[in-house]
C-alpha cells in the first residue's frame, strides 16, 4: 500500500443485545454517526463507505440515513467474517490513493434475533460456493460448528491433545469480558471446569467453544494521518493490511488439504503483514484474534509465528501475549470481527477496559477458514 499514510481515526457501535428490535439499517445508521461523532467529524465529511457483502444495509441507504453527501467511493468484501479486516484495506486503499478523504467502514445486523448463521443452512439458489459444501452436506456437515468440528478433531489427534485444551481461549476471553462494561458476559468469568462442563455441540466443540450469536452494529472512520492528528483522538495507525485465500481454498474449511490441522490462509495473510510492516511476532503488543471457534484461536497463534504447531492451548495458558482483551466474539459480541477492529484501536489509544500499559502496535485479525485479513495497527509516532 502507497501514497498517504492512513489511520483509524474514529470508533462507534450501537450496544450488543439479543434482540435489538429495530432494522438493521437504524444499527448501522447508529454506529456509523456514533463513530463519526468520535472523530469529531460530521457526516457531510464521509465521501467514501464499506461494508461487506453479506450485510443488508446497502451503502446509498446508510448515506442517506445518516445525512451524507456525495459518494466518490463505495464497496464491499465478501466471505462473511474473513472481509473485517479488509474492509479496512479497502478503505486504507482509497483514503492512501486520493479516491477518497473519509471513509467510514461499517457492519450491522440482527444475528440473533433475525438470521442466526449457528441454525446452518437455509434453502438457497445454486451457487459456486454451494458446490463445496454440499460434498459434506450428506454426511451431516450441516452449521459452522460441525465444519470447524471436523478439523478440531484432527488438529488434536495429531498433536496428542485433548478437548480440553480448547478451553484457554474460552476462559481468556471471558476473563476480558468479565471486565468490560460494553461486554455481553461483562461480570461473568469462566473457570477450565465450566467450559468442560459445558455442553457438546458438535464433538470435540463445546457450547463454550462456540462464539455467541449477537444484535448489534459497530463502524470505523478511516482518512488521512495528517488529518486524524487534529481531530479528537490519537490516530491508530494502519501499519499494514493483507487479505489472504490459500491454495484451493473452500468455504469454510478445506477438508481436501493435505494437513488440515492448520489455517493456510491465515498464513497467506500472516507473511504479508510481517513482510509489509517489517515486524515480527515478538514486536507485537496486543493480538485480537478472530474466535468463532476456539481452536481456531490456537491455529491462529501457531500460522501467525507466536508458538509452534500444536502449542497454542499452551501459549495462552502461559499468558504470553494480551489476547482479545475486550473478550472476543466469545466474551463481548459477534460483530463479524469488527469490534475486533475497534478493540485495536482502543488498545492503542489507551482506553481498554483490559488496557496493555505502552501498547504501542496490535495485530487484529478476520475470520479464519475462509478467505480472510488482517491488519497491524500501530500507535502514532
Amino acid at each position: 500500500m502507497s501514497g498517504r499514510r492512513v489511520a483509524v481515526a474514529g470508533i462507534g457501535a450501537t450496544a450488543f443485545t439479543k434482540d435489538s428490535g429495530r432494522s438493521e439499517l437504524a444499527l448501522a445508521a447508529e454506529a456509523v454517526r456514533a463513530a463519526l461523532a468520535d472523530a469529531g467529524l460530521a457526516p457531510a465529511d464521509v465521501n467514501g463507505l464499506v461494508t461487506f457483502t453479506m450485510d443488508t444495509s446497502p451503502e446509498i441507504a446508510v448515506a442517506q440515513a445518516t445525512g451524507m453527501g456525495e459518494l466518490s467511493f463505495f464497496s464491499r468484501v465478501h466471505y462473511g467474517g474473513g472481509a473485517a479486516c479488509a474492509t479496512v484495506l479497502q478503505a486504507a486503499l482509497a483514503v492512501a490513493s486520493g479516491t477518497a478523504e473519509v471513509v467510514v467502514c461499517y457492519r450491522a445486523f440482527n444475528e440473533r434475533s433475525g438470521r442466526r448463521f449457528g441454525a446452518g443452512l437455509t434453502r438457497r439458489a445454486p451457487s459456486a460456493e454451494g458446490v463445496a459444501l454440499g460434498w459434506g452436506m450428506p454426511y451431516g456437515l450441516l452449521t459452522p460448528a460441525s465444519w470447524a468440528a471436523l478439523q478440531a478433531r484432527r488438529y488434536l489427534h495429531v498433536h496428542g491433545l485433548e478437548p480440553e485444551v480448547f478451553g484457554h481461549a474460552a476462559v481468556t476471553a471471558r476473563r476480558h469480558a468479565a471486565r468490560n462494561p460494553a461486554a455481553y458476559f461483562h461480570g461473568r468469568p469462566l473457570t477450565l471446569a465450566e467450559h468442560a462442563a459445558s455442553r457438546w455441540i458438535v464433538e470435540p466443540l463445546r457450547l463454550l467453544d462456540c462464539c455467541q450469536e449477537t444484535d448489534g452494529g459497530q463502524a470505523l472512520v478511516l482518512t488521512g494521518l495528517e488529518r486524524a492528528r487534529t481531530l479528537r483522538h490519537p490516530p491508530a495507525v494502519v501499519l499494514a493490511a493483507a487479505q489472504g485465500a490459500a491454495r484451493g481454498q473452500e468455504q469454510m474449511t478445506n477438508f481436501y488439504r493435505e494437513d488440515i490441522t492448520g489455517l493456510p490462509e491465515s498464513r497467506v495473510v500472516a507473511e504479508r503483514l510481517w513482510r509489509t510492516s517489517g515486524l515480527r511476532p515478538a514486536d507485537v503488543d496486543a493480538a485480537v484474534l478472530y474466535d468463532h471457534f476456539t481452536p481456531h484461536v490456537l491455529m491462529q497463534l501457531e500460522e501467525f509465528g507466536f508458538c509452534g504447531p500444536g502449542e497454542g492451548g499452551a501459549f495462552l495458558a502461559a499468558d504470553a501475549l494480551p489476547v482479545n482483551t475486550h473478550g472476543g466474539q466469545l466474551g463481548e459480541a459477534y460483530l463479524h470481527g469488527m469490534n475486533g477492529i475497534a478493540e485495536g484501536v482502543r488498545l492503542l489509544r489507551g482506553t481498554s477496559a483490559n488496557q496493555v500499559p505502552g501498547a504501542g502496535r496490535v495485530l487484529v485479525t478476520a475470520g479464519s477458514g475462509v478467505p480472510t485479513s488482517g491488519l497491524i495497527l500501530g500507535a502514532d509516532g
